[in-house]
């Protein structure tokens, strides 16, 4: 084999800054950057469309493409490819030579030994390092479907964040457009002396109050949207229009309060876990095949005082001291952390689901209820203040009460049902894959 070069590759931030602020999710960026990548080249269904918003599968799609992280893990993988191409090959010869010259007068004073040294392995090592080598490509490819699904976790989580902080960001804009609307009735009636002007300046207040607090229901929109695009490896300014979206998704699978078999058989977590350990049982192969040393084989030439001669020398180091017994033993105590490691995550995966479970089980009936009796009676409420205060029974403090609260039920509802879509979406996420784990894009 040729002796490689080497050739510098500087860095150019000034050149991938500008690229990245270029970027955008439509279908020719997505696919020219996996190419780059030099990824297999995966499209978005047929109903893609960037140009009229994106839905949260949609921006998980782009993050898939974009994410910086999940870029990072599949570079690991080709780490780990470019290791395992060249595991397992035997030692480069060792040639020596020593020489020497007499110094009494001998007609021929030079002797010159030329040496050749070969290291034969004949108990298996290079095929535990191959094998060694295979397993840690596997696991690096497993951590990246492990990072591929906990990214869509993330993805669906923030959309459902971002998507209630503006849907609480519009009702609480519509309830201060509300209160616009009577307030200035309010002052007319306390003119005319049908309501008292401190009942009447309340609603100045309450209007000012909801006005301003609606700069930080802004703000956090705004930081939601930001974590979103960070998520999907766009730049903050990227021209990108999210659809908000806070529904309650079931995956394929029937959701049971005991954790289902699909989990255990095909969850992203557990099954790099798997093959970590498949790479402690490995290394331990590996290190005890270290254990019985390589035979040195090789020519032996000589020429002295005028002679030629030729023949074999070899040998091997005796493992009596030390035999690789540290590397032997930290290498099963690896393997023992290993075990553990799976045991427990499938242990913590189970008692995730069922505390998921009951969440979701909870907020499902909370908002069922909250939409069958409590919203149409705080909305029959303010209805009824309304009608009683045109009539001049009532009172603006009434209203003002039944206003506030019907706003607040309604916040709560939104917040309910944010928090039962990310409920189900962490379902989803701890239940696995049935098929197994999608292809990925490396």
């Amino acid at each position: 084999m040729s002796c490689q070069t080497y050739g510098a590759l500087p860095l150019d931030a000034e050149g991938h800054m500008a690229a990245w602020r270029a970027r955008t999710p439509e279908i020719e960026s997505l696919r020219a950057f996996q190419e780059r990548q030099g990824l297999e080249v995966r499209e978005p269904g047929s109903g893609f469309d960037w140009a009229d918003g994106l839905d949260w599968e949609e921006g998980r799609f782009v993050a898939l493409v974009f994410n910086p992280a999940l870029r990072m893990a599949r570079l690991r993988v080709g780490l780990e490819l470019a290791g395992a191409e060249h595991a397992g090959r035997w030692a480069d010869p060792e040639f020596s030579m020593q020489v020497l010259r007499i110094t009494e007068g001998v007609p021929e004073p030079w002797v010159v030994t030329p040496e050749l040294a070969i290291s034969i392995p004949l108990f298996g090592r290079l095929g535990a390092e191959r094998d060694l080598a295979g397993a840690e490509v596997q696991a690096a490819r497993a951590g990246v479907i492990e990072a591929e699904w906990e990214l869509g976790r993330q993805v669906q989580g923030a959309w459902i964040a971002w998507s209630a902080a503006r849907l609480v960001e519009e009702e609480s804009l519509r309830f201060v457009e509300s209160l616009d609307q009577l307030t200035p009735w309010m002052e007319k009636l306390a003119e005319r002396g049908e309501v008292s002007r401190a009942d009447s300046s309340l609603f100045q207040v309450e209007q000012a109050r909801r006005s301003n607090e609606l700069r930080r229901l802004a703000g956090e929109t705004a930081a939601a949207k930001q974590i979103l695009l960070a998520l999907m490896g766009l730049a903050p300014d990227a021209p990108v229009t999210l659809l908000p979206d806070v529904e309650a998704r079931r995956g394929s699978t029937s959701l049971d309060p005991a954790y289902p078999p699909a989990g255990e058989a095909h969850h992203p977590v557990l099954l790099r876990l798997q093959h970590e350990y498949q790479v402690s049982e490995q290394a331990l192969r590996a290190e005890v095949a270290k254990q019985y040393p390589d035979l040195t084989l090789g020519p032996l030439l000589e020429w002295d005082e005028g002679r030629f001669g030729a023949g074999l020398g070899g040998g091997f180091p005796l493992p009596f001291f030390r035999g690789n017994r540290r590397a032997i033993a930290e290498a099963r105590a690896a393997r023992q952390l290993a075990r553990a490691a799976f045991e427990v995550a499938h242990e913590e995966l189970v008692g995730r689901y069922a505390s998921a479970f009951a969440r979701f089980q909870a907020l499902a009936d909370q908002r069922a209820d909250m939409e069958a009796s409590l919203i149409p009676l705080v909305d029959q409420q303010v209805t009824s203040a309304l009608e009683i205060l045109r009539l001049g029974e009532g009172t603006a403090l009434g209203l003002l009460e039944s206003l506030t609260r019907a706003h607040q039920v309604k916040l709560d509802w939104i917040h309910t049902r944010s928090a039962e879509a990310a409920a189900q979406a962490e379902l989803n996420f701890l239940i696995g894959s049935e098929q197994g784990p999608a292809e990925t894009l490396e």
